[in-house]
């Protein structure tokens, strides 16, 4: 470290300032990078400047930001470990170099590539504690002059705090990212940490997702939509030695062509007309993690390939990029359609379901799971009881038996957001079966497939009075009767199940004598 010394009191209120300023906001990764070099590029005055990142892997150094006016040209480019920056890597120090040109570690690769003239420069480590994480570059001071050891000293202040500033909003991303993956999961009804389920097939899958999760092969997730395909898919992930590192998710559908595969594989600055900076895409988000391609059936086939082809290599380029990334990713993928169809239709690359489909896991609608029910209504009304400050005894009798006759075409999600909208209405101490406001077409599919129904017809037929103004009275009586029972005798809820006015039911309760049973 040099001599601090004889910094000016204007160069150290600047520095105060700057990491106040990076120290402080929570800043995407790339922003913090230009944030930094703007910060030191003020401090000693200088024509350029850039940040290369190294490669925990490999050691390998790339050039992430670059300012001044060469910088676009060399963004993301890759320098030799045989450079200035590299011997700066390797030696954890920093180097004033007044004679770039004879310098014997000197690249002219760059200059080549750009035709900016680079006569004397600075290069200091980035840190976070003793590992050097990145290399900043100051380029040609004003000018006309040499670089000073008063430059390097307060460089060499900022580089310390520079390093743990960017390690800082990375990993604020990194948490970003898994709290919206999180907060996903949680506003479609599922816990990223809490799984429930009674069946004999979820607990059957379960014990699969145990020994699946300890593999690295991909897995295929196929169910009707809001199955809970997510929640098993981090039920994967949470079970495998990769749960310490990022979970992440991509929706194939949520977006058009060009956008997804900027989304997944990321694009450098100018790729299409709003790239105004580096983008980082989900597949290195995900790196050392688990990547969720959910709806993958929604992928165009046009993009495929590149899928295929980062799955199987681990490898794929960024938008607009000839650079090559390589990262470790675990793929699992899920849909709601029949990709073995698709893929007779060529809709779908055979290639690429052969891929996904190494480990597949069909996961069964509700209404084939019905043990499931009761555990899952009575987890969201304990969850619900605590967001609506409500204390509730758990549900009639008749609301259970409403929930298990429901065939749940939504699955889990309807079921959800059923309860949830019963804690929002009900006034009592249980849910009652009027506070499911379950579909106007209930009643009659919730009578094992309209046999009830039947029945009441039959009933009404076999009178011994075969009119067909008794015929009908028979059956609406009855028929009311079931309704009302269901409902607890609440005629309104009543009327919006048999879709007339609340009127018109009172007045056929009295026409009919419809009575309550003691």
């Amino acid at each position: 470290m040099s001599d601090n010394n004889s910094i000016s009191m204007e160069r150290l209120q600047s520095l105060i300032e700057l990491n106040t300023r990076i120290n402080t906001s929570y800043l995407d990764p790339s922003t913090m990078l230009v944030t930094i070099l703007e910060s030191a590029m003020c401090l000693v005055h200088c024509e350029s400047s850039s940040i290369l990142l190294v490669n925990n892997k490999d050691g390998s150094l790339r050039f992430m930001v670059a300012l001044g006016p060469k910088g676009p040209q060399i963004e993301n480019t890759a320098v030799s470990s045989n450079s200035i920056a590299g011997w700066v890597a390797q030696h954890n120090e920093s180097v004033i170099i007044n004679d770039v040109p004879n310098d014997k570690r000197f690249n002219s690769s760059i200059q080549k590539k750009t035709r900016y003239i680079t006569r004397n420069m600075i290069a200091f480590p980035m840190m976070v504690g003793n590992e050097c994480v990145g290399v900043i570059e100051l380029l040609n001071k004003a000018g006309g002059l040499d670089f000073d050891k008063n430059d390097m000293a307060i460089l060499e202040l900022m580089g310390n705090h520079a390093g743990t500033a960017y390690q800082n909003a990375s990993q604020f991303r990194t948490a970003r990212d898994n709290v919206m993956v999180l907060q996903d999961a949680v506003n479609q009804g599922k816990d990223y940490h809490t799984f429930v389920a009674k069946s004999p097939v979820i607990l059957d899958i379960m014990k699969v997702i145990e020994d699946v999760s300890k593999t690295n092969s991909s897995v295929l997730i196929v169910g009707e939509s809001g199955v809970g395909k997510e929640l098993f898919a981090e039920q994967i992930h949470l079970k495998s030695p990769r749960n310490n590192r990022p979970f992440v998710r991509v929706s194939c559908a949520a977006l058009s062509p060009s956008l997804l595969e900027s989304e997944l594989f990321g694009h450098v600055k100018g790729a299409f007309t709003n790239a105004v900076s580096n983008q980082t895409g989900r597949f290195e988000m995900a790196d050392g993690g688990t990547l969720f391609l959910d709806e993958i059936g929604e992928m165009p086939i046009n993009l495929q390939s590149k899928l295929l082809r980062a799955i199987q290599e681990k490898k794929f380029e960024r938008v607009g990029s000839s650079e090559t990334i390589s990262v470790d990713v675990r793929i699992i993928a899920a849909t709601n359609r029949n990709l073995e169809e698709m893929v007779k239709a060529k809709t779908f690359r055979d290639d690429l379901y052969y891929r996904l489909n190494v480990l597949p896991l069909n996961i069964p609608p509700l209404r084939r799971r019905k043990e499931d029910i009761e555990p899952l209504a009575f987890y969201f009304l304990q969850k619900y009881s605590t967001e609506t400050k409500k204390n509730f005894q758990g549900f009639s009798g008749a609301s259970i038996k409403a929930l298990y006759s429901y065939s749940w075409p939504g699955n889990v999600r309807e079921l959800e957001n059923t309860i949830e909208r019963a804690c929002i209405l009900c006034q009592s101490e249980q849910i009652q079966v009027q506070d499911l406001r379950l579909p106007v077409s209930y009643a009659a599919k919730s009578s094992s497939d309209g046999s009830e129904v039947q029945g009441i017809a039959d009933e009404a037929a076999s009178s011994s009075d075969r009119t067909l103004k008794t015929a009908l009275n028979t059956f609406k009586k009855q028929y009311i009767e079931r309704i009302l029972e269901q409902t607890g005798w609440n005629q309104t809820e009543a009327a919006r199940i048999l879709d007339v006015q609340r009127t018109y039911v009172s007045r056929l309760i009295q026409e009919l004598q419809i009575k309550k049973a003691p």
